[in-house]
């Protein structure tokens, strides 16, 4: 056989298909011939198929579903990559992918990393389990889709543990050659030179891959959240206050909790109980313990007339004293995890078995959620990659998706009780972006907790920087400004019994933004709507803000970047500060901090607090003192606020609005309104109310907000406009 490599390639491009024919490679071991047919299934969106693909992969295991109608809307888009740069083949039973790189290219994404922004560089092994501190792949979400500042996103669609090589391995048939360097001589030579591509290990014999246009890398994300169904429009009440009350409490500890808030004048919408709720935890029952719990429909309905929701952690791990053991028996594993079995919930009756157990005991009495713990790992504990489930999936599979398939389940309980829930899971995949879960873990680095908030816009996932514990003040009140500008508010002090005002010295500073997180619900909620409808993240990183222009430290300034994708990739990662919704840059201070620098992408920004002018496209110095979290907000910004209820209004109650404007130039924001509680918006019954600012007859700015459409929902009592950059106020 040639031992020179045999390339032949076809490409044929049109309006509808784009066809890649690969050829062999002639290596001492050929590479099967693979062809790649770029098929259209929604505007900008492209599938291909390598190989066989499985049967069972993270689409089928979510259940997600395109939302056709909102991907119309975005329009169409030519194929945003060279085909003929694409490549594929099988090889050992796996399927070897290679996707190409520019220089100056910066990629993003591959799952809910912690520690950096930009991905290029980076050798990733994407597998479902509890973050250890390190951006190697292992994570509770490791989505294998990646969106490049270029306006383009890949998905790869199989539940196998995928290998990643983003812009770090150098084929020898490059696009531009290598240079070849003497290390005893040459100063520039360096052990990770320049890489043109993203490589990929799928441990398969096929896969499907999904290709997502833009323009922009913001457009590519709201491709790929839309194919995946869109993301979630929680309930108004789960953007409210939340806390998890200790491991053992009972049902009179935690009335006595919420009385303590209301004592202390704290909001509180739900409060979380933990495994001692259950007769048997670690592994499950699933029942009520009777002796902390002996009444738990009359404690149900007790919390629910003081408005407040409770959530149940539990894990899924099946006691042998649970009332579903012998039931749920015969469709479990071959291994167990702490003694309890575990159940196939890719197989239908043990999905039924198990829900019948939650609705019958649980979600018929009024319980509003769950925190699902304990589906990412540890290995040392979880079940091992030769275990066998009696659907036929591989361990491997069922690690990569179990999370995914906990979500659904539950969801769907919800949904037929049309209920909204709003929950916490302990992992995630890619095909997951539409369930009402939040992911948290037990790592607590406050700065890479806000790292984390920042990835999950680019992977399709909901993330909180929840707050536990703290050794002082300082941290406290740090870590609570923080958690209020993120997807749940919430105290969990399963283990620690922290109260918001356990550090008195901050009390009232804990209070205003546990208020000002409730005043903010309005705006809140339209930005879930948004990622909902259109799939726009609601947190995301600055770097798809429009105008941001990221700097380079002067040690990586004059660094040689000639070869180096490592150095490429870090110049200018910003991973301290972030976009909460279309208006809102919140930068936050970490314990020891008196001041920070902030980023203004270019276009005037204004203080959130004062509204005063903060700057245009450039670099700022923040000192603002302990009780104050930096927030920014961009010219023409609209916030719409209501009061600082203790608790977010409920279906059919009407509330006051404050809407305030930032700056000089005109605003214009669509607010969403719908009952807050059911899925009737599914139905059609939702509103969007137009918030115009625009000068009057006399120069000065005035305010508007359109009616509410006939038999569409209108919540909105009195509304007042402020504007925060011009000292006026409309009477």
């Amino acid at each position: 056989m040639d031992k020179t490599v045999n390339h032949s390639l076809s490409v044929c491009i049109s309006k509808f298909t784009v066809i890649i024919v690969l050829f062999s490679f002639s290596f001492s071991q050929a590479r099967a011939q693979e062809i790649l047919r770029w098929e259209p299934v929604a505007p900008g969106i492209w599938k291909a198929e390598a190989g066989t693909p499985e049967r069972y992969n993270l689409l089928t295991a979510s259940g997600a579903k395109p939302v056709i109608k909102a991907l119309e809307k975005m329009g169409s888009a030519p194929f945003p990559l060279d085909p003929a740069l694409i490549t594929a083949g099988i090889f050992d039973g796996q399927v070897y992918l290679k996707f190409p790189l520019v220089r100056g290219e910066r990629i993003f994404g591959f799952g809910l990393n912690f520690k950096t922004i930009y991905q290029r560089g980076k050798i990733l092994t994407l597998h479902v389990d509890h973050y250890g501190g390190t951006d190697n792949g292992r994570t509770h979400a490791p989505v294998p889709f990646y969106v490049s500042d270029r306006g383009y996103g890949v998905f790869i669609n199989s539940a196998r543990y995928i290998r990643v090589w983003a812009g770090t391995s150098v084929n020898r048939d490059r696009q531009e050659p290598s240079a070849v360097r003497d290390r005893n001589t040459d100063k520039r030579w360096t052990s990770a030179p320049y890489s043109d591509a993203v490589d990929i290990l799928v441990p398969a014999a096929g896969c499907e891959i999904y290709i997502f246009a833009g323009p922009s890398a913001l457009d590519a994300i709201r491709r790929f959240n839309l194919f995946c169904g869109g993301g979630p429009l929680p309930p108004r009440w789960g953007l409210g206050f939340t806390q998890r009350v200790p491991t053992l409490y009972t049902s009179q500890q935690v009335i006595r909790e919420a009385e303590e808030f209301d004592a202390h004048n704290f909001p509180l919408d739900f409060i979380g109980l933990e495994p001692g709720w259950q007769s048997r935890a670690y592994p499950c029952t699933f029942e009520w313990d009777k002796t902390r719990y002996p009444d738990p429909e009359g404690f149900v309905r007790t919390m629910l007339e003081k408005g407040i929701r409770l959530n149940l952690w539990t894990n899924p791990y099946v006691s042998p004293e649970s009332p579903v053991y012998e039931k749920i028996l015969p469709y479990t594993g071959s291994h167990n995890v702490w003694g309890g079995i575990v159940p196939d919930f890719s197989i239908k009756e043990a999905q039924e078995i198990f829900t019948g157990q939650l609705k019958k005991s649980q979600v018929s009495i009024g319980i509003s959620g769950y925190k699902i713990d304990e589906v990412d790992g540890y290995d040392r504990w979880l079940w091992p990659d030769v275990a066998i489930f009696p659907s036929g999936n591989s361990a491997e599979q069922m690690r990569q998706t179990y999370g995914l398939l906990l979500q659904r389940i539950t969801s769907e309980m919800f949904r037929e009780a049309n209920r909204r829930t709003w929950g916490l899971t302990r992992a995630s995949n890619g095909g997951g972006v539409s369930f009402p879960y939040v992911i948290y873990n037990d790592y607590y680095s406050h700065e890479d907790f806000i790292t984390a908030l920042i990835n999950s816009g680019f992977c399709g996932v909901l993330w909180t920087p929840e707050v536990r514990s703290s050794k002082t003040a300082e941290e406290w009140i740090r870590r609570f400004q923080t958690v209020c500008f993120s997807p749940m508010a919430m105290i969990n002090a399963w283990a620690s019994g922290t109260k918001p005002w356990s550090f008195p010295e901050v009390e009232d500073d804990v209070r205003y933004y546990a208020y000002l997180r409730m005043q903010l619900i309005p705006y809140f909620y339209t930005e879930f709507a948004k990622y909902h409808y259109d799939g726009t993240p609601p947190f995301r990183s600055m770097v798809l803000e429009e105008g941001f222009n990221p700097v380079e430290t002067e040690e990586i300034k004059n660094a040689n970047l000639e070869d180096n994708p490592y150095l490429e990739a870090l110049r200018g990662e910003i991973k301290d500060q972030y976009m909460a919704g279309e208006y809102l840059l919140v930068a936050p201070l970490f314990a020891g901090q008196t001041s920070r620098k902030v980023i203004l992408p270019k276009g005037n920004w204004y203080d959130f607090y004062t509204g005063e002018y903060a700057g245009n496209g450039e670099i700022i110095t923040v000192t603002p003192g302990l009780n104050r979290i930096p927030v920014f907000v961009k010219d023409g910004g609209i916030i719409p606020m209501m009061p600082p209820y203790s608790k977010a209004p409920a279906a059919g109650k009407k509330y006051d609005l404050e809407i305030r404007h930032y700056g000089t130039k005109e605003g214009h924001y669509l607010l969403y309104d719908d009952d807050g509680e059911t899925f009737d918006y599914e139905k059609g019954i939702f509103s969007w109310r137009e918030i115009r600012v625009e000068p009057g007859k006399n120069g000065r700015m005035t305010g508007s907000i359109s009616k509410a459409e006939k038999w569409k929902p209108d919540n909105i009592g009195n509304v007042t406009f402020r504007f925060m950059s011009l000292n006026q106020q409309k009477k």
